[in-house]
């Protein structure tokens, strides 16, 4: 089977050709750099994404703070992390790049502040 991806490493965004075998890889073409062809396996074998959202603040200047998991999280996780950063409040002060969530669902990855917001 062949699938088309556009990489999004890094700004050529190549348009690659992928051979597939179910989830095997065979063959990758149009990759102008070797980061194309490592891509396209991680989109394969085990996609990820990095999340940013917000997260209700009480007590604040601002009543959301933006966040950001640490690491990307498995794609299929995606609607888990969102259901629990959903569910989150946290009260003021909020300090940039603090821990709000410490390890969420066991990934390996925390979710921190992205600004600051500071007590009423």
């Amino acid at each position: 089977m062949k699938k088309e991806m556009t990489c999004i490493i890094c700004p050529n965004g190549c348009e690659l050709c992928v051979d597939l075998e179910g989830k095997d890889i065979k063959n990758v073409s149009g990759a102008l750099c070797k980061r194309g062809e490592a891509y396209v396996t991680q989109e394969i074998k085990d996609p990820k994404r990095t999340i940013a959202s917000l997260i209700k603040v009480n007590n604040g200047e601002a009543q959301l703070v933006s966040v950001r998991t640490t690491k990307a999280i498995p794609k299929d996780k995606i609607f888990d992390v969102m259901t629990e950063i959903k569910n989150k409040e946290v009260e003021a002060p909020v300090k940039i790049n603090q821990v709000l969530i410490k390890n969420i669902l066991g990934l390996d990855s925390d979710i921190i502040a992205t600004k600051i917001v500071d007590g009423k």
